[in-house]
């Protein structure tokens, strides 16, 4: 137990810069760069790809600053973060021979940099719910989402960084459909707005300590599994069958008319060819009327 608490001291007394700050930059631009027609888009617009590669970086940062109603340039404003992460995209995109992608490719030192990037997670998520509780002392759901933005703003203003590498595909907005990250932020997202709040008895070291070892021992599963599934699958599809399936008691009805009360009538709708064309049935009785 003393262990422990130690290694949860001495977890919380970490510093992110810079080594895991590296990691998360690169991290992040790697994924930029495995976006269909980023390299293109690099070739022949480079302030183009730089912002977006600085949207990928400081994205947590810009959304919450936007949320909070504060700058959304304030994490721009520390030049030695935006010059270690702008030569980290160079090198990423530009390299002779592609020697720093294959480099950071490699897959044990990958799978090294995904988990110091999800160490810097937990940094982010804690500090995004600590900046919505100086101003909303009470707002749980204002922690949960401005922790929720902070740690995985990149992928939730994924839609504007397409744009601006002028690709549009709304059909994959985070909303829609979460990826892994933005699900594993939102769960650390409530849990610690829940321990700031003191819903949840834990210290924040300790939270901290579980958080990051969950969330990296996860994505080492991933990063050698190869296969993105997440963990939370069968969960999430029993809460979907439970509670957003949806249950009608009455049989399908399509096909049957309805009156004016909204009552359906025992007589089933013609199809459209036979409404066109005209049924047999339809011809005598309209021969019988005409007699």
């Amino acid at each position: 137990m003393d262990s422990l608490d130690e290694l949860s001291h001495a977890l919380a007394g970490l510093s992110m810069f810079p080594f895991f700050d590296m990691a998360h930059y690169l991290v992040s631009i790697m994924a930029l760069r495995g976006q269909p027609g980023a390299v293109d888009v690099s070739r022949e617009s480079p302030l183009a790809c730089w912002f977006s590669s600085m949207l990928q970086c400081f994205g947590g940062g810009v959304l919450s600053g936007i949320m909070l109603a504060e700058p959304p340039v304030e994490p721009l404003s520390n030049g030695t973060n935006v010059l270690l992460a702008s030569i980290l995209w160079y090198l990423v995109f530009y390299s002779p021979w592609n020697l720093a992608y294959k480099w950071a490719s490699f897959p044990p030192l990958h799978m090294v940099l995904s988990g110091m990037k999800e160490v810097t997670r937990t940094w982010k998520v804690l500090g995004g719910i600590t900046q919505a509780r100086s101003k909303y002392q009470d707002g749980l759901l204002v922690m949960i989402a401005i922790g929720w933005a902070r740690g995985a703003g990149s992928g939730l203003i994924g839609n504007f960084e397409q744009l601006v590498r002028g690709v549009w595909r709304p059909e994959t907005n985070e909303l829609l459909k979460m990826s892994y990250p933005t699900k594993v932020t939102l769960i650390g997202a409530v849990l610690f707005a829940l321990q700031q709040t003191q819903y949840l008895p834990l210290q924040t070291r300790h939270l901290m300590l579980i958080y990051t070892t969950f969330t990296v021992l996860n994505k080492t599963r991933i990063t050698l599994s190869g296969s993105a599934t997440s963990s939370f699958g069968p969960i999430e599809s029993a809460l979907q069958r439970t509670l957003f399936t949806g249950f009608s008691p009455y049989p399908a009805l399509a096909g049957t008319k309805y009156g004016s009360a909204g009552t359906p009538t025992e007589e089933p709708i013609e199809p459209s060819a036979n409404r066109a064309s005209g049924s047999p049935q339809t011809k005598d009785k309209s021969a019988k009327k005409s007699q």
